[in-house]
C-alpha cells in the first residue's frame, strides 16, 4: 500500500480533480450552475447531496466531483472519509474549501488490513492535495498512531502474544531513544505477583513479562512532571479455570487493545517532543487454562502488598493493572493514564462507539469529554462511587477481584484499580472496547481506538513545549 503519508500532500498547483462540497438542503442551488447533462449525470448516479455521496459530473473532457457533507463551512474529522472510500483512483483538490480536520479521515479512510490476506477490492490511492500544510504532520501522526491501535488488536494471539508486544516496546525505544526494561521469570514473580500468576499457565513462548519504557522529552529537566500511561496487555483471554464459552472467546486476541492504545499514545507523545518525563507500562499476558493456572478462591498478594481473593479468573485484567498501576506511582506521577478492555459492563452500558472514561478530576473529566467532541473521539464519564466499594469486600483477603452481585461492574472495576493509585495522582481509567463490529466511513470494522485522540489532545494542550 501506498505510505500513508503521501496520501495527503502540498498543493503546488499540481493536476487535480476538483471536488466542490455541497450540503443536502443547498444542492438544488448548486444543480441550477450545472448544465441539462450534468443535472441528468448526477440524476443518474442518484445523486442528492446526502453526507458521503459521491457525484462524478462530466465537464468538458475532464471532470470534477459532487461531495455530500453535512456542513462545508463546519468539516469534521470523518465528513470526507466516505469520499476517500468511493472515489477512484487519483489526485483531489477541495475547491472551496481547506479539508482541515477532515484530513484525519481522509488517511484512515484508506487503512486496510492485509497481514494474511491482500485487499481483493482495493483501489490505488486516492491522494488530498491541500495549501494546511502545518497539518498534514499532525493529521498524519494521529493517523498512523490510530492504525498501529488497528494493526496490534486486529492480529491474532499467535503472532501478537508476550513476545510480540516486548517487540513492540523494543522498535519504539528503537526509534525514539527511549531505555526499555523488561521483567520476567522469577523477577517477575517477586516484583509484579499478580501479573506472574494471571499469565504462569501460558505456554513458554508466550511466557508473561511486563514492559517498562522510559524516555523525556529535549527540554525536560528534574522538576519536568512525570506522567505514567499503562495498559492491558492480555494477549488472549480463555478466562481461565473460569473458562469463558467459544462464543466469548472469539474476540478475545483483542484482550490486549489497552496495551495497543498505550503504545499508540506513547508514540504520538514522543514524536511530538511534549514536556514530560514519560513512563509507559505494559503487563502482557495470555490467560490460559493449564495445571498451573490460578483458582478461583486463591489469595493472591498484589505489588502493593494488598491480599486479593480471586473470586473470577475471568476477572484478570485488574490484576495486572494493580501491579503496573504501583509501579507507575512509584515514580511520584503527576498524572496516570490506563487503557483496558475490562468490562463488558461498560459495552451495556454505553454500546460499541463510546469509551467508558473514569476519572478523578472533574477538570480533567471535563477537558477530555469537550475534546473527544471536537475531534469526534467521544468519551463518557462513569462514576467511582464510594457507596460502591463494599462491594469489594472479602471475608479472608484485602479485597476481591471481582463482586458477588451484577451492578456496577465497570464503576466497580474501576473502584478496584483506585485502591492501586496513589492518593492525589491525577488519574483517569479508559474501559475502552478497542474493537468496531459494525464499519463506518473511516473507521473499519474491527481493532479501533477508542478515548486515544481525546486523551492525547488533552496531553498536547498541557505539555507542549
Amino acid at each position: 500500500m501506498t505510505e500513508i503519508s503521501d496520501l495527503i500532500q502540498a498543493d503546488r498547483g499540481q493536476s487535480a480533480t476538483d471536488i466542490h462540497l455541497v450540503a443536502k438542503a443547498a444542492l438544488d442551488e448548486r444543480l441550477k450552475t450545472l448544465t441539462a447533462g450534468q443535472r441528468a449525470s448526477l440524476a443518474a448516479q442518484k445523486f442528492e447531496g446526502a453526507a458521503g455521496q459521491v457525484g462524478i459530473v462530466p465537464d468538458g473532457d475532464d471532470v470534477f466531483v459532487l461531495g455530500g457533507v453535512a456542513n462545508p463551512a463546519a468539516l469534521t474529522s470523518y465528513c470526507l472519509a466516505a469520499l476517500a472510500e468511493k472515489l477512484p483512483e487519483g489526485t483531489y483538490r477541495l475547491n472551496d474549501a481547506e479539508p482541515g480536520a477532515a484530513l484525519f479521515g481522509w488517511l484512515t479512510a484508506q487503512y486496510r488490513f492485509t497481514r494474511y490476506k491482500e485487499d481483493e477490492n482495493a483501489t490505488g490511492p486516492r491522494v488530498l492535495v491541500t495549501k494546511q500544510v502545518g497539518r498534514v504532520d499532525q493529521a498524519v501522526a494521529e493517523a498512523l498512531a490510530e492504525m498501529k491501535v488497528r494493526d496490534l488488536v486486529n492480529t491474532p494471539a499467535e503472532d501478537m502474544g508476550p513476545a510480540a508486544l516486548e517487540a513492540e516496546f523494543a522498535a519504539l525505544a528503537k526509534t525514539h531513544g527511549a531505555k526499555l526494561e523488561v521483567t520476567k521469570g522469577d523477577a517477575l514473580e517477586t516484583g509484579y505477583p499478580m501479573v506472574y500468576a494471571v499469565g504462569r499457565a501460558a505456554a513458554r513462548h508466550h511466557a508473561p513479562r511486563i514492559m517498562h519504557l522510559t524516555w523525556q522529552g529535549s527540554a525536560a529537566k528534574k522538576d519536568t512532571p512525570v506522567i505514567a500511561i499503562v495498559g492491558k496487555g492480555v494477549c488472549f483471554d480463555s478466562g481461565g479455570l473460569d473458562i469463558k464459552p467459544s462464543a466469548g472467546m472469539r474476540l478475545m486476541k483483542k484482550d490486549m487493545g489497552g496495551a495497543a492504545h498505550a503504545i499508540a499514545l506513547a508514540g504520538l507523545i514522543m514524536g511530538a517532543d511534549l514536556n514530560v518525563r514519560l513512563h509507559l507500562l505494559v503487563p502482557a499476558v495470555e490467560n490460559a487454562i493449564a495445571g498451573s493456572a490460578f483458582r478461583p478462591g486463591d489469595v493472591l498478594t498484589s505489588r502493593k502488598g494488598i491480599s486479593v481473593e480471586i473470586h473470577n479468573t475471568d476477572a484478570e485484567g485488574r490484576l495486572l493493572l494493580g501491579d503496573a498501576l504501583t509501579r507507575a506511582c512509584e515514580e511520584k506521577p503527576e498524572l496516570v493514564v490506563d487503557f483496558a478492555t475490562l468490562t463488558g459492563a461498560a459495552r451495556v452500558a454505553l454500546g460499541p462507539d463510546y469509551a467508558a472514561m473514569m476519572a478523578r478530576r472533574d477538570d480533567t473529566a471535563d477537558a477530555l469529554a469537550k475534546l473527544g467532541r471536537e475531534v469526534e473521539d467521544e468519551v463518557w464519564r462513569l462514576p467511582l462511587p464510594e457507596a460502591y466499594r463494599e462491594y469489594l469486600a472479602s471475608d479472608i483477603a484485602d479485597m476481591t477481584n471481582a463482586p458477588s452481585n451484577p451492578y456496577a461492574g465497570a464503576s466497580v472495576a474501576g473502584l478496584f484499580l483506585d485502591r492501586f493509585v496513589e492518593e492525589g495522582v491525577d488519574w483517569v481509567h479508559f474501559d475502552t472496547f478497542a474493537w468496531r463490529p459494525f464499519p463506518k466511513p473511516g473507521r473499519a470494522k474491527g481493532g479501533t481506538a477508542y478515548g486515544l485522540r481525546a486523551m492525547w489532545r488533552m496531553l498536547k494542550d498541557r505539555y507542549t513545549n
